[in-house]
């Protein structure tokens, strides 16, 4: 029986996953094209997975050697010796898999027994142009975890050997060299003049800027999910809506591979044994819990995540400013910054401006951020873990409830509203409140959409249900019925009639608490601090 798989590379007859073909026809349309690219994506992003099913695809059209850059030691990158050697011994190894000619595979194997003499960069390549003219088939050359060597300058002469190939075949047909060269990995090596600086000049030109643009989405889509979901439950039965899911899981994880597989996996193996019933868990009540299990979890892709903001202060500055501020950021991808944060699977180009990945994400940061708060003892966290017992009723959040009770907490603590204060201090406080609530039972997010200096929506799901909550500033009675307007519209769009409205005002002759008002077909629950 098939299980999803979060680890290694994922096997079609071994696991529950979405179809590449589509994906690989397309990357496959670039290798028939002669183009050299790079295939840079953030960590567990399906990368490895990907490069295996093209190359089995490829293998029916071309000569393919793939090799993995994991599998040669840092000490074989001190010197252009030490490198070429063990490539040669890496690409000897692929003798059985790949159709190497024997005078080549002799070729390499002169230049690993070399005692006496070096082995230089040039003799290498002499060797692949002359495998490249003798072949049957076009050869196609993919490197994986190329991260490996991306700090090292003999890996940017090899870059460069391989760029001078590409530029003479180019100019002469008759010049042979790979048909297609494919490096995978998570730093794009067209910007390695970011990462590389010699000690008297610094690195102006890219060796790898004859790159054609890679611009295939690699995430997962609605579809692909729901066909995965479909093969699962021809299996097991359970009686999932398959196309309902799928779209819940797309929507809180963009189609984040490994995001999609682990919550599928936690939903068959933890959630499902918890309840003893697969069928309770492929509902909305267990996605939330399995969302609950994976963002609860310190899995190898928070870790990457949570060490890069440790590394780069900087990084962490601004994408605690986007979710903390509501800080609208332009998208640049010139912006070095910003180049980093897309790198590294945090952020994504939405209409040119910067968002947050997925939902997944934007949780797990809120939730790093406010722990930083929470450590320093925050009264908010305080009061919302003490009272957290009075607001669940038969399995129901009394959002009212929650809204009253923060109110009064607020008044007690900080007094009345200053004008220094702003959106972002109230979302925060209202969210270290929220936290200590729902936690290991519920999950909460920040629609991006309405995330800014004048309104924020908190998106709670708790046992299977959803509560919206809309933050603001006051500023008066007629922005106030266009927000009523806003939530209502909201509440259509997710299939409720009750909503909830916390206003942060500063006339001192308002009427604090909370108090109900229809709008339409709607109840909403309007708090004033």
């Amino acid at each position: 029986m098939k299980k999803f798989n979060t680890t290694a590379v994922c096997i079609p007859s071994k696991h529950y996953m979405v179809d590449l073909s589509e994906r690989v026809a397309e990357i496959k349309k670039m290798v028939d094209a002669g183009d050299y690219f790079t295939i840079n994506r953030a960590r567990q992003f399906g990368k490895t997975t990907t490069i295996d099913a093209l190359e089995t695809e490829l293998r029916s059209y071309y000569t393919v050697l793939s090799l993995d850059f994991q599998k040669i030691s840092n000490a074989s990158f001190r010197t252009e010796e030490q490198f070429v050697k063990a490539f040669c011994r890496q690409a000897i190894r692929k003798k059985r898999k790949t159709d190497i000619p024997k005078d080549i595979v002799d070729a390499l194997q002169e230049i690993v027994n070399r005692k006496d003499h070096l082995a230089v960069m040039d003799e290498l390549f002499d060797i692949f142009d002359d495998w490249c003219c003798i072949a049957e088939k076009a050869v196609v050359f993919i490197i994986d975890e190329i991260d490996t060597a991306a700090n090292n300058q003999v890996f940017l002469d090899f870059l460069a050997q391989l760029r001078a190939g590409y530029l003479e075949q180019k100019k002469d047909p008759e010049e042979k060299s790979f048909q297609s060269v494919i490096l995978a990995g998570v730093t794009d090596v067209r910007h390695l003049k970011l990462k590389i600086r010699e000690e008297d000049q610094h690195k102006v030109n890219s060796p790898w800027n004859i790159a054609a643009d890679f611009d295939i989405d690699m995430s997962l889509s609605e579809s692909g999910i729901q066909g995965m979901l479909d093969e699962y439950e021809a299996d097991h039965h359970t009686g999932m809506d398959t196309s309902g899911i799928a779209h819940q899981i797309r929507a809180y994880t963009n189609g984040y591979p490994f995001l999609v597989s682990r919550i599928c996996q936690l939903m068959d193996e933890n959630v499902g044994k918890s309840m003893g019933d697969l069928s309770k868990a492929w509902t909305r009540f267990g996605l939330d819990e399995a969302i609950r299990l994976l963002l609860a979890e310190d899995n190898t892709l928070f870790q990457s995540i949570t060490g890069k903001l440790m590394n780069y202060p900087e990084l962490r500055a601004s994408i605690r400013s986007i979710l903390m501020e509501g800080t609208k950021l332009t998208y640049n991808a010139q912006q070095e910054s910003i180049q980093q944060m897309q790198m590294y699977g945090l952020i994504r180009n939405d209409h040119n401006s910067v968002r947050i990945s997925n939902r997944i994400f934007e949780t797990m940061l809120y939730n790093l951020f406010l722990s930083d708060e929470e450590l320093k003892i925050n009264v908010f966290a305080r009061a919302g873990e003490m009272a957290r017992n009075i607001f669940v009723t038969e399995g129901k959040l009394n959002a009212r409830l929650i809204l009253d009770r923060f109110i009064k907490t607020y008044h007690e603590v900080c007094g009345p509203l200053e004008d220094k204060f702003k959106e972002k201090d109230g979302r925060e406080q209202f969210l270290l409140y929220l936290k200590p609530i729902i936690n290991g039972t519920g999950n909460y997010y920040i629609e991006a959409q309405t995330r800014d200096q004048k309104r924020t929506d908190v998106i709670i799901d708790y046992l299977g249900q959803q509560y919206i909550i809309e933050l603001k500033i006051w500023h008066g009675e007629r922005y106030n019925a266009e927000g009523e307007k806003q939530i209502s519209e909201y509440l259509e769009y997710f299939g409720l009639s009750t909503g909830y409205m916390l206003s942060f005002n500063f006339n001192k002759k308002k009427e604090t608490g909370v108090h109900p008002v229809m709008v339409g077909d709607k109840m909403i629950y309007e708090g004033t601090v």
